[in-house]
């Protein structure tokens, strides 16, 4: 059974093809920078060379018809025919309480994702756009949503209810939700791999730090807070979002002229590091012009880094202590200088880094030093295996 993997983000689309049979990757790809400057698709076939696609991307529709086309290549295709993809996996962002898990999609289910995407508006429409391109070109495969919302349904109450007046809640469900639900499962299996140990007996901290950036309290293999709340716009400053700010800024704005929808733009679209820093969302471009002196952009960055480990801080506590610490997403996975700045706040935790490991990009291992209190690991992501597993189990029990 073939399963196309389709994860579409704020600003990239990851897909992976793989054979299910023996989970066996088949082509994997990325498109970046999706409406910024230098856009670029990656197509890695397994077993043949990487190709490369440095063209415009305005939008994922468009991105998505560039990968279909590699995946069907004579030269460095996978397939000889779409017609050989059995089901699709979409990542939605977000659920709501109407999916506390994966589904088979259908018109009930999109319509419900339209009625969230005001909840994630940076994510949900680009998720629907997937699914929406993918029925014109496969319009008879299975298609299964898995929701970056389900993994955090363990969250105890106390984590999830704001302290709102409790009505708000009981007419809206207004709450903490959380996101990168599928991410955080995934690394904090593998996280328990790497350490030899049950993940029922651990407590660990998963960092997924990217252009969107979460973090996640995961004891003994449950989630028991996350950063994001009701939309992925709050917690860390990211690459445009705000993250948690006082919410009566937004009343001062609209007593100064600003409309609903302005400022909903700027909180989602221009602030977070693009916003201090003036220069970009990507953390590359930032960091590139820290390095050259530029003091917005260091202040961009030092912003970060102390919502991380004072989030980090936070969780320790919520947990009553910490075995270790995951790093993941396209930051969190290649960023040394991050994870650095990041653990240098957080020697109280008895965190010793290895250089040498720490120096390494995109590699799975435990980036501390024997002696460390706490582990600290880097640990690719691998959301799309996790969402191709719960496609075929729904798909095959239908």
């Amino acid at each position: 059974m073939k399963v196309l993997v389709i994860n579409a983000g704020s600003s990239s689309l990851k897909y992976q093809l793989l054979d299910m049979d023996t989970e066996r990757l088949l082509a994997k790809g990325l498109a970046e920078r999706i409406g910024i400057e230098g856009s670029v698709v990656t197509h890695e076939p397994v077993g043949k060379d990487k190709v490369k696609f440095e063209r415009p991307m305005e939008t994922h529709k468009e991105a998505l018809d560039i990968i279909m086309r590699a995946l069907v290549n004579e030269q460095y295709g996978v397939i000889k025919s779409l017609n050989e993809i059995d089901a699709v996996g979409h990542r939605t962002v977000h659920g709501a309480e109407s999916f506390a898990s994966s589904v088979v999609i259908n018109d009930e289910v999109i319509e419900k994702m339209e009625e969230c995407s005001v909840l994630a508006p940076l994510h949900n429409p680009a998720n629907l756009i997937g699914i929406r391109a993918c029925q014109e070109v496969l319009p008879n495969v299975p298609m299964v949503g898995v929701f970056d919302t389900a993994f955090h349904q363990t969250m105890p109450k106390e984590a999830y209810i704001y302290p709102l007046p409790y009505e708000l809640y009981e007419k809206y469900r207004i709450r903490k939700y959380g996101f990168h639900g599928t991410s955080h499962r995934y690394v904090s299996l593998r996280a328990a791999e790497l350490l030899n140990q049950d993940l029922n007996q651990l407590k660990l901290i998963s960092c997924h730090l990217g252009n969107g950036a979460s973090i996640a309290a995961i004891r003994y293999g449950k989630s028991i807070d996350t950063s994001m709340g009701l939309t992925p716009l709050a917690g860390l400053a990211m690459g445009t979002r705000c993250g948690d700010i006082d919410p009566e800024i937004m009343i001062f704005l609209r007593q100064h002229g600003y409309t609903t929808e302005e400022l909903d733009h700027i909180m989602n679209k221009e602030s977070g590091i693009l916003g201090i820093s003036g220069i970009s969302s990507d953390f590359r471009d930032v960091e590139q012009a820290a390095d050259t002196g530029n003091k917005r952009a260091q202040l961009a960055l030092d912003v970060f880094h102390y919502r991380v480990r004072t989030t980090i801080g936070a969780y320790v506590a919520a947990m009553d202590g910490v075995d270790g610490i995951i790093f993941t997403a396209g930051l969190g996975e290649n960023s040394a200088s991050t994870r650095s700045a990041i653990c240098s706040g957080l020697t109280y935790l008895g965190i010793k880094l290895n250089a040498e490991k720490n120096s390494k990009r995109g590699e799975e291992m435990v980036i501390s030093t024997a002696d460390s209190a706490t582990n600290v690991m880097v640990i690719p992501t691998n959301e799309e295996l996790m969402i191709a597993r719960d496609t075929v189990e729904l798909v095959q029990g239908k």
